[in-house]
């Protein structure tokens, strides 16, 4: 698989979802990630630990963004199947998220500080985008607080993701 490929991949699941959120077309970047997710697989060297990071990615997705939603920091748009939970754009981004790890972002396994900085600055960057650019997100508190809690979140998830990705590839259990 080329890395170029699955960062082209990923970048159009990000896209769609976000601004397919923002216009209410909530179903745009589901939609986009099955296609990426039907490309990937078809090209993966480990389809097993890629579609074992797709569902821990899912699963830590819908937690993290239902947390954040229940402690009143987001609103997202396109809440669809609840405004009470993680939106099925989200949960979209997340598992594109999890078909990076092992390929173009590959390089940052075994360095947990550049994936953590990477997480620290790329997590919020993203969500602030949406937010502002798109109106699928909405941030509820202080903007540096939001900011902040993402930051710190992603700085914590990227290296664990990218450790337990290189683990899983490896065939190594978690």
């Amino acid at each position: 698989m080329r890395l170029w490929s699955n960062a082209i991949g990923y970048q159009a699941t990000w896209i769609a979802a976000v601004a397919g959120a923002g216009w209410g077309w909530w179903w745009l970047g589901p939609a986009i990630c099955l296609l990426f997710i039907a490309w990937h697989f078809r090209a993966t060297p480990w389809p097993a630990a890629d579609l074992r990071l797709l569902c821990l990615a899912v699963v830590l997705g819908l937690v993290v963004d239902t947390l954040w939603l229940q402690g009143g920091l987001l609103r997202f748009a396109a809440a669809v199947p609840s405004p009470d939970w993680a939106p099925l754009w989200i949960l979209a981004l997340w598992a594109a998220f999890a078909l990076t790890l092992n390929h173009c972002l590959s390089g940052l396994q075994g360095r947990p500080l550049l994936a953590a900085l990477l997480g620290l600055v790329g997590g919020p960057l993203a969500y602030w985008f949406a937010a502002r650019t798109w109106a699928a997100a909405e941030m509820l508190a202080p903007t540096w607080s939001v900011l902040a809690s993402i930051g710190i979140a992603w700085a914590l998830l990227t290296p664990l993701l990218l450790g337990v990705a290189a683990h899983w590839r490896d065939g190594r259990p978690a």
